[in-house]
């Protein structure tokens, strides 16, 4: 065999030794609004939300809308210490939503989640949200982050609750195109896998110049 030929097989070889590790090295990586960094730590109350719409698990085939829907970092495949004070993880929780708080021309929803585990685990960040059809189609735009809301660690002791603002503006004021959604699929922050929440507030804007859905920064307590 020539020189030439022997040394184009060892940079074949060469090459496929290091395609792998490649690839490997791809699939790594945290990212922000993990819930390990922020301001100091707020412990919730154990109470929970006034007569809300309670959920479990959701069994839709959408994706969590947490790429928002709904537009918090995918770090959910980042291993991380499951011990106390850790991050609380969708089958820990379940969520809710409060009463309306309507005022100048908005609908103002609390986005409860309650730890339903044994252990102390701490939300921080965004939720996820998308509003869904009977067949888990997903209705309007994902929702944006508002501006200003600034993140937080919320400790959850067993029992504890969190709650997010999600508002807009009300359709008959606005003059956008409306659709009654059959459920609220919440991802928590984080994670991959939402709770789905039946919706029993009417209609809500999913298409126009005023459609948009907005979602607040969780915070002690099931609202204001």
């Amino acid at each position: 065999m020539s020189h030439s030929k022997r040394s184009m097989r060892s940079m074949t070889a060469f090459a496929s030794a290091c395609a792998v590790p490649a690839l490997l090295c791809g699939c790594g990586g945290g990212g922000a609004g993990s819930g390990t960094a922020g301001p100091p730590a707020e412990t919730a109350s154990g109470t929970t939300a006034g007569t809300p719409a309670t959920a479990g698990a959701a069994s839709s085939p959408l994706p969590a809308p947490g790429s928002p829907g709904t537009r918090q970092p995918a770090t959910g495949t980042t291993t991380r210490n499951a011990g106390s004070g850790s991050r609380c993880h969708t089958s820990e929780l379940s969520a809710s939503v409060g009463r309306n708080d309507p005022g100048a021309g908005q609908e103002n929803f609390p986005v409860v989640l309650t730890n339903a585990s044994s252990r102390t685990c701490t939300v921080y960040g965004f939720p996820g949200a998308a509003f869904v059809d009977a067949g888990g189609h997903q209705l309007g735009p994902d929702p944006l982050r508002e501006t200003g809301s600034v993140p937080r660690t919320v400790t959850l002791a067993p029992g504890g609750s969190a709650w997010a603002g999600l508002r807009y503006s009300n359709p008959q004021i606005s003059g956008a195109r409306t659709a009654t959604p059959a459920a609220l699929l919440v991802t928590p922050p984080d994670e991959r896998k939402p709770l789905k929440v039946p919706w029993t507030a009417g209609e809500v804007p999913v298409g126009g110049n005023t459609s948009s859905v907005f979602l607040a920064t969780f915070r002690p307590g099931t609202g204001p």
